[in-house]
Protein backbone atom coordinates (compact mmCIF):
# COMPACT_ATOMS: atom_id res chain seq x y z
CA UNK A 1 0.00 0.00 0.00
CA UNK A 2 1.40 3.19 -1.26
CA UNK A 3 0.48 6.37 1.40
CA UNK A 4 1.61 10.20 1.09
CA UNK A 5 3.19 11.45 4.42
CA UNK A 6 3.52 15.05 6.11
CA UNK A 7 6.20 16.18 8.59
CA UNK A 8 8.44 19.09 9.23
CA UNK A 9 12.21 18.86 7.76
CA UNK A 10 12.89 19.75 11.13
CA UNK A 11 15.71 17.39 12.99
CA UNK A 12 13.36 15.60 15.46
CA UNK A 13 10.92 14.51 12.65
CA UNK A 14 13.29 13.47 10.39
CA UNK A 15 15.02 11.39 12.59
CA UNK A 16 11.38 10.08 13.79
CA UNK A 17 10.82 8.88 9.82
CA UNK A 18 13.65 8.25 8.57
CA UNK A 19 13.86 4.44 8.85
CA UNK A 20 10.70 4.03 7.88
CA UNK A 21 10.03 6.92 5.02
CA UNK A 22 13.95 5.11 3.58
CA UNK A 23 13.10 1.45 4.23
CA UNK A 24 15.91 1.13 6.49
CA UNK A 25 13.23 -1.02 8.31
CA UNK A 26 10.83 -3.85 7.12
CA UNK A 27 8.02 -1.42 6.43
CA UNK A 28 5.19 -4.60 5.76
CA UNK A 29 4.14 -3.75 2.22
CA UNK A 30 3.77 -0.31 2.83
CA UNK A 31 5.51 2.56 0.86
CA UNK A 32 5.73 6.62 1.64
CA UNK A 33 5.73 9.86 -0.51
CA UNK A 34 7.19 12.34 1.67
CA UNK A 35 5.70 16.85 2.09
CA UNK A 36 8.07 18.09 4.23
CA UNK A 37 6.41 21.65 5.18
CA UNK A 38 6.77 24.01 8.27
CA UNK A 39 3.83 22.82 10.45
CA UNK A 40 1.62 25.19 10.06
CA UNK A 41 1.29 24.59 6.26
CA UNK A 42 0.49 21.04 7.62
CA UNK A 43 -1.94 21.79 9.62
CA UNK A 44 -3.75 24.32 7.48
CA UNK A 45 -3.44 21.09 4.76
CA UNK A 46 -5.24 18.92 7.29
CA UNK A 47 -7.97 21.69 8.02
CA UNK A 48 -8.67 20.18 3.73
CA UNK A 49 -8.01 17.10 4.68
CA UNK A 50 -5.01 16.63 2.53
CA UNK A 51 -2.60 14.48 3.30
CA UNK A 52 -3.80 10.25 4.70
CA UNK A 53 -0.95 11.08 7.58
CA UNK A 54 0.31 14.08 8.39
CA UNK A 55 2.56 15.98 11.88
CA UNK A 56 0.08 18.39 12.76
CA UNK A 57 0.19 20.87 16.10
CA UNK A 58 -2.17 19.76 19.20
CA UNK A 59 -3.62 23.14 18.75
CA UNK A 60 -5.50 22.10 16.36
CA UNK A 61 -6.46 18.29 17.14
CA UNK A 62 -10.30 19.88 18.01
CA UNK A 63 -10.45 21.68 14.23
CA UNK A 64 -9.46 18.30 12.31
CA UNK A 65 -10.97 15.56 14.73
CA UNK A 66 -13.96 14.37 13.15
CA UNK A 67 -11.88 13.53 9.96
CA UNK A 68 -8.20 12.94 11.67
CA UNK A 69 -6.93 10.57 14.88
CA UNK A 70 -4.06 11.00 16.70
CA UNK A 71 -1.57 7.66 16.78
CA UNK A 72 -0.01 6.97 19.35
CA UNK A 73 3.77 7.38 18.95
CA UNK A 74 5.82 10.14 16.90
CA UNK A 75 4.36 13.12 19.24
CA UNK A 76 6.19 15.91 20.81
CA UNK A 77 5.73 16.13 24.05
CA UNK A 78 7.32 16.37 26.78
CA UNK A 79 8.94 18.90 29.80
CA UNK A 80 11.35 22.03 29.57
CA UNK A 81 10.90 21.35 25.57
CA UNK A 82 8.09 24.40 25.34
CA UNK A 83 8.27 27.56 23.15
CA UNK A 84 9.84 30.78 24.36
CA UNK A 85 7.95 34.74 24.21
CA UNK A 86 12.01 36.43 23.86
CA UNK A 87 12.21 40.08 23.34
CA UNK A 88 15.46 42.77 22.06
CA UNK A 89 14.72 44.03 26.05
CA UNK A 90 12.78 42.85 29.33
CA UNK A 91 9.28 43.99 29.48
CA UNK A 92 6.84 43.84 32.55
CA UNK A 93 4.47 41.14 32.86
CA UNK A 94 2.02 43.50 32.50
CA UNK A 95 2.76 45.60 29.36
CA UNK A 96 2.41 42.12 27.37
CA UNK A 97 -0.46 42.15 25.95
CA UNK A 98 -0.08 45.77 24.68
CA UNK A 99 3.43 43.84 22.43
CA UNK A 100 3.27 43.53 19.23
CA UNK A 101 4.10 39.73 19.15
CA UNK A 102 4.93 37.45 16.12
CA UNK A 103 3.72 33.98 16.34
CA UNK A 104 4.91 31.13 14.63
CA UNK A 105 1.20 30.79 13.11
CA UNK A 106 -2.51 30.88 13.80
CA UNK A 107 -3.03 27.29 14.25
CA UNK A 108 0.37 26.05 16.04
CA UNK A 109 0.41 25.37 19.90
CA UNK A 110 2.40 28.28 20.89
CA UNK A 111 0.41 30.76 19.81
CA UNK A 112 -2.30 28.31 21.92
CA UNK A 113 -0.24 28.59 24.72
CA UNK A 114 0.86 32.18 24.66
CA UNK A 115 -2.93 32.90 24.29
CA UNK A 116 -3.52 30.74 27.53
CA UNK A 117 -0.69 33.19 29.27
CA UNK A 118 -2.06 36.28 27.44
CA UNK A 119 -5.62 35.83 26.64
CA UNK A 120 -6.21 39.56 26.46
CA UNK A 121 -2.88 40.30 24.13
CA UNK A 122 -4.56 41.63 20.51
CA UNK A 123 -1.53 42.60 18.72
CA UNK A 124 -0.49 39.20 17.17
CA UNK A 125 1.41 38.85 13.76
CA UNK A 126 1.63 35.37 12.23
CA UNK A 127 5.11 34.74 10.54
CA UNK A 128 7.16 31.66 9.89
CA UNK A 129 9.14 30.41 12.82
CA UNK A 130 12.14 30.71 11.03
CA UNK A 131 11.87 34.84 10.42
CA UNK A 132 10.49 35.93 14.01
CA UNK A 133 14.07 36.30 15.62
CA UNK A 134 14.96 38.80 13.13
CA UNK A 135 11.51 40.61 13.09
CA UNK A 136 12.14 41.25 16.95
CA UNK A 137 15.97 42.34 16.62
CA UNK A 138 15.18 44.48 13.18
CA UNK A 139 12.22 45.71 15.44
CA UNK A 140 9.45 44.60 13.04
CA UNK A 141 7.23 43.53 16.27
CA UNK A 142 8.38 43.43 20.55
CA UNK A 143 8.37 40.16 20.80
CA UNK A 144 8.19 36.55 19.36
CA UNK A 145 7.45 33.46 20.49
CA UNK A 146 9.80 31.08 19.07
CA UNK A 147 9.99 27.30 18.88
CA UNK A 148 12.56 24.48 17.20
CA UNK A 149 16.39 25.18 17.08
CA UNK A 150 15.52 28.92 17.64
CA UNK A 151 15.24 28.26 21.49
CA UNK A 152 19.16 27.22 21.03
CA UNK A 153 20.34 30.45 19.10
CA UNK A 154 17.66 33.46 20.34
CA UNK A 155 20.57 33.99 23.10
CA UNK A 156 23.65 34.28 20.87
CA UNK A 157 21.92 37.01 18.89
CA UNK A 158 21.45 39.15 21.81
CA UNK A 159 17.75 38.34 22.86
CA UNK A 160 15.99 37.73 26.00
CA UNK A 161 13.57 35.31 27.63
CA UNK A 162 10.48 37.01 28.73
CA UNK A 163 8.66 33.86 29.55
CA UNK A 164 9.29 29.71 28.93
CA UNK A 165 5.59 29.18 27.77
CA UNK A 166 6.06 25.63 28.49
CA UNK A 167 7.23 25.77 32.41
CA UNK A 168 4.08 28.49 32.45
CA UNK A 169 1.92 25.55 31.44
CA UNK A 170 3.58 22.83 33.36
CA UNK A 171 3.42 24.96 36.64
CA UNK A 172 -0.24 25.95 36.37
CA UNK A 173 -1.28 22.34 35.47
CA UNK A 174 1.73 20.15 36.09
CA UNK A 175 0.86 18.12 32.84
CA UNK A 176 4.08 17.89 30.26
CA UNK A 177 3.38 20.13 27.19
CA UNK A 178 1.97 18.52 24.29
CA UNK A 179 3.19 20.14 21.23
CA UNK A 180 2.24 18.36 18.24
CA UNK A 181 1.28 14.98 17.30
CA UNK A 182 0.75 12.30 14.25
CA UNK A 183 -2.60 11.87 12.78
CA UNK A 184 -4.22 9.79 10.52
CA UNK A 185 -7.19 10.35 8.17
CA UNK A 186 -10.15 8.22 9.61
CA UNK A 187 -11.23 6.63 6.35
CA UNK A 188 -8.19 4.74 6.08
CA UNK A 189 -9.03 1.23 7.79
CA UNK A 190 -7.96 0.93 11.14
CA UNK A 191 -6.23 -1.78 10.56
CA UNK A 192 -3.86 0.16 8.41
CA UNK A 193 -3.90 2.85 11.07
CA UNK A 194 -2.35 0.65 13.99
CA UNK A 195 0.21 -1.02 11.33
CA UNK A 196 1.47 2.85 10.55
CA UNK A 197 1.39 3.75 14.33
CA UNK A 198 3.21 0.39 14.69
CA UNK A 199 5.75 1.45 11.77
CA UNK A 200 6.73 4.85 13.03
CA UNK A 201 7.20 3.32 16.59
CA UNK A 202 10.05 0.61 15.08
CA UNK A 203 11.18 3.89 13.05
CA UNK A 204 12.00 5.96 15.77
CA UNK A 205 13.62 2.55 17.50
CA UNK A 206 16.10 1.94 14.61
CA UNK A 207 17.33 5.73 14.81
CA UNK A 208 17.75 5.54 18.57
CA UNK A 209 19.91 2.13 17.25
CA UNK A 210 22.48 4.28 16.01
CA UNK A 211 22.29 7.85 17.47
CA UNK A 212 24.02 10.21 18.51
CA UNK A 213 25.21 9.32 14.84
CA UNK A 214 23.19 11.28 12.66
CA UNK A 215 21.44 10.20 9.61
CA UNK A 216 22.16 11.62 5.83
CA UNK A 217 18.25 12.21 5.42
CA UNK A 218 18.75 14.46 8.89
CA UNK A 219 21.55 16.26 8.25
CA UNK A 220 20.71 16.90 4.65
CA UNK A 221 16.93 19.02 5.96
CA UNK A 222 19.17 20.69 8.58
CA UNK A 223 21.98 21.70 6.33
CA UNK A 224 22.31 25.13 8.26
CA UNK A 225 22.08 23.84 11.73
CA UNK A 226 25.15 22.20 13.07
CA UNK A 227 25.17 18.28 14.59
CA UNK A 228 25.49 19.94 17.50
CA UNK A 229 22.26 21.97 17.50
CA UNK A 230 20.45 19.45 15.72
CA UNK A 231 21.41 16.73 18.43
CA UNK A 232 19.96 19.12 20.85
CA UNK A 233 16.59 19.59 19.33
CA UNK A 234 16.10 15.81 19.25
CA UNK A 235 17.56 15.44 23.07
CA UNK A 236 14.46 18.36 23.16
CA UNK A 237 11.90 16.63 21.23
CA UNK A 238 12.08 13.23 20.89
CA UNK A 239 11.43 11.34 24.21
CA UNK A 240 9.45 8.19 25.36
CA UNK A 241 6.19 9.99 24.77
CA UNK A 242 7.19 9.72 21.34
CA UNK A 243 7.96 6.11 21.38
CA UNK A 244 4.48 5.75 22.95
CA UNK A 245 2.31 8.40 24.15
CA UNK A 246 0.71 6.29 26.98
CA UNK A 247 -1.99 7.09 29.64
CA UNK A 248 0.30 10.36 30.97
CA UNK A 249 0.88 11.62 27.42
CA UNK A 250 -3.05 11.27 27.03
CA UNK A 251 -3.68 13.36 29.79
CA UNK A 252 -1.84 15.80 28.85
CA UNK A 253 -3.53 16.56 25.47
CA UNK A 254 -7.25 16.30 26.82
CA UNK A 255 -6.19 19.24 29.20
CA UNK A 256 -4.55 21.17 26.23
CA UNK A 257 -7.96 20.13 24.47
CA UNK A 258 -9.95 21.56 27.41
CA UNK A 259 -7.69 24.67 27.76
CA UNK A 260 -8.43 25.48 24.28
CA UNK A 261 -12.10 25.07 24.25
CA UNK A 262 -12.08 27.85 27.31
CA UNK A 263 -9.61 29.49 25.09
CA UNK A 264 -11.45 29.83 22.34
CA UNK A 265 -14.77 30.48 24.55
CA UNK A 266 -13.24 33.24 25.88
CA UNK A 267 -12.25 35.09 22.20
CA UNK A 268 -15.88 34.55 21.69
CA UNK A 269 -17.18 36.30 24.28
CA UNK A 270 -15.36 39.32 23.95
Amino acid sequence: MHLSIGFSPCPNDTFIFDAMVNNKIDTQGFTFDTQLEDVETLNRWALEGKLPITKLSFAVYLKVSAQYDLLNSGSALGRGCGPLLIAKKDYPKEAIKNLRIAIPGENTTANLLFSIAFPEAQHKQVMLFSEIENAVLNGDVDAGVIIHENRFTYQLKGLVKLMDMGEYWEQTTGNPIPLGGIFIRKDIPAETRAQVDTLIHKSLQHAYSEYPQLSDYVKSHAQEMDEQVMRQHIDLYVNDFSLDLGAEGEAAVKALMDAATLTAGSKNRI
